[in-house]
């Protein structure tokens, strides 16, 4: 019963969250209010609709369910989700939100259209801890915090482009300037640095105390100490003028693309991850 109530909110779900989308391009070239509100609040309900799923599959397998890929996958949109209507309600940045959904989207896709499915936790209940919990959801969440300084590098380069062609019209009016998107950008990483740090810290610590046989050199750690390291360097070398601001929004753009690659094939490949 719970699986069908799931199937029936997910099609309903996907539905609303491509109208939402539409509404907001439609936003994007006529600038209706009416418009603007329709889109905001379809995604409103998307997010709604979200969270009861969420709230079914914790009350059928009585735990958070981020302990598999697609769990992770389906709490990584509901994040996405989540700050695209926070920013939407205090900073009224709708290119923002209509980015951010996109990749909240185009993920949303991949866990419902994939061959993935919800099963049992790939380990015992005697080894999920509060230790592993915090590992699996700080990563996801630090994964959240970076798509959103993706999506500020995209606007960055949009508005560099908007102005110097100098066709900063009425389109284009809702969009944050330069400065805005650069502070952005900095500040996601800034804070999605240390959540990932902590992630890994948590998630060795783990693999020590509960797996008998684990490899620092597992393709899934050396890919997340990669991304911590890429994007530690993004902010190093900007900060020492090494990289200009363009340089800086292409980087970004860059390392998020290989977190995405860490998100999938990483915990494909693993020898002993969770998520496989």
């Amino acid at each position: 019963m719970v699986d069908l109530t799931v199937a029936r909110l997910q099609e309903f779900m996907i539905v609303l969250y491509a109208l939402g989308l539409v509404f907001y391009f439609i936003d994007y070239l006529k600038k209706s209010k009416a418009v603007h509100r329709i889109a905001f609040w379809l995604i409103v309900t998307v997010w709604l609709t979200q969270t009861a799923i969420l709230s079914l599959y914790i009350i059928q397998m009585k735990r958070f369910p981020v302990l598999s890929l697609v769990e992770g996958i389906y709490f990584y949109v509901w994040l996405l989700v989540t700050l695209s209507i926070v920013f939407q309600l205090i900073y009224k940045v709708n290119f923002m939100v209509f980015f951010t959904n996109i990749i909240g989207f185009a993920f949303l896709m991949i866990h419902v259209f994939s061959n993935l499915k919800y099963t049992a936790s790939t380990v015992g209940d005697s080894l999920i801890s509060e230790v592993l919990f915090v590992h699996i959801t700080s990563a996801i969440l630090s994964y959240a915090v970076f798509a959103l300084a993706f999506v500020f590098a995209v606007l960055y380069l949009i508005v560099y482009n908007v102005l110097k062609s100098k066709k900063f019209g009425k389109r284009f009016s809702s969009l944050p300037n330069l400065h805005q998107t650069m502070t952005g950008m900095k500040m996601s990483i800034y804070t999605g640095i240390p959540i990932l740090f902590v992630s890994l810290l948590f998630g060795v610590q783990w693999a020590y105390v509960a797996l008998e046989h684990w490899s620092p050199f597992d393709v899934k750690i050396m890919g997340s100490f990669a991304v911590l390291l890429i994007y530690s360097s993004v902010i190093y070398f900007n900060y020492k003028g090494k990289l200009q601001s363009m340089e800086f929004a292409w980087m970004t753009i860059f390392a998020f693309l290989l977190t995405v690659v860490n998100f999938f094939l990483g915990s494909t490949l693993s020898q002993f991850h969770l998520w496989i």
